[in-house]
């Protein structure tokens, strides 16, 4: 990414897309940060050297989505690069996990990146040029238990924009999958835990494994994100693990998750030991 490039980055209101707000600033480029949380996107704000425009979005929501497309369009005139990052997630078994719970983590992680999708790209194809960046997760290339809402979303953005790019092939215009594995961010402290509400004993364990697992800070995450983009490559996996565990998945499709119980087991042990000695 150069100076004067434009790029629109949604859920820039914390974690990695903030830091790519960041790191796409101190480049020289023209940023369109949009979240549903305006005081994050404030906070953004701060931390950046040049003026952003600042959209308050809810990216469910389709009319707003085009509307931010349409507004982009008139300010900037184009657009070089589209991040459609903003996620949730939800915390419970697949019998016990609400379809309201079920329908907000796809309206957000899923729907949100289809209206980001639509939206931006006839102008990109009219153009010829472009990057629509959809951010999936390790989550869209292995199932985790407990995950079944987060990854249908990320299993389903994986699908949609390896899609684009047989679709897009000689349009000037890229897809990107970007396969972040565990980032230090909010996401796990701020999910929706139903099956772990009552005795806090699922909330704690999966908060330890996501820390034991958590190694890429955002700031590397947007490095590692930014670099892949600029090489061209279609997928983008981000961090140790996620490279591990899609490694994991290719090699024995139907015995990984045995190899991710053991991992959990040892985790959990290990805890129990600590705790006990102290």
């Amino acid at each position: 990414m150069k100076a004067g490039q434009v790029a629109v980055i949604t859920g820039a209101g914390s974690g990695i897309g903030r830091a790519l707000a960041q790191l796409l600033d101190s480049r020289g480029c023209e940023l369109v940060l949009a979240d549903v949380n305006a005081s994050g996107l404030d906070e953004t704000q701060a931390a950046l050297k040049r003026k952003a425009t600042i959209q308050t979005l809810d990216v469910s929501k389709r009319e707003q989505v085009e509307a931010l497309a349409a507004s982009v369009e008139q300010q900037h005139g184009h657009v070089d690069l589209v991040v459609n990052n903003a996620g949730v997630t939800v915390h419970d078994t697949v019998e016990h996990v609400s379809y309201e719970d079920f329908e907000w983590v796809m309206n957000i992680n899923f729907w949100g990146v289809v209206y980001g999708t639509k939206a931006f790209l006839p102008a990109m194809v009219k153009r010829k040029s472009g990057v629509i960046a959809n951010v999936s997760s390790i989550f869209g290339i292995v199932g985790w238990p407990l995950q079944s809402a987060y990854n249908a979303s990320k299993f389903a953005v994986r699908g949609f924009t390896e899609v684009l790019w047989r679709e897009l092939k000689g349009t000037g215009v890229r897809a990107v999958t970007i396969h972040p594995g565990g980032i230090k961010t909010n996401i796990v402290r701020s999910m929706r835990f139903r099956r772990g509400s009552t005795d806090g004993a699922n909330h704690d364990s999966t908060t330890r494994l996501f820390d034991k697992m958590a190694r890429t800070t955002p700031a590397q995450c947007a490095e590692i994100i930014v670099g892949g983009l600029e090489r061209g490559d279609k997928r983008i996996l981000v961090g140790a693990d996620a490279v591990m565990l899609d490694r994991l998945q290719r090699t024995s499709p139907t015995g990984y998750p045995s190899v991710i119980e053991y991992f959990e087991k040892r985790v959990e042990a290990r805890h129990a030991k600590k705790k006990k000695s102290t």
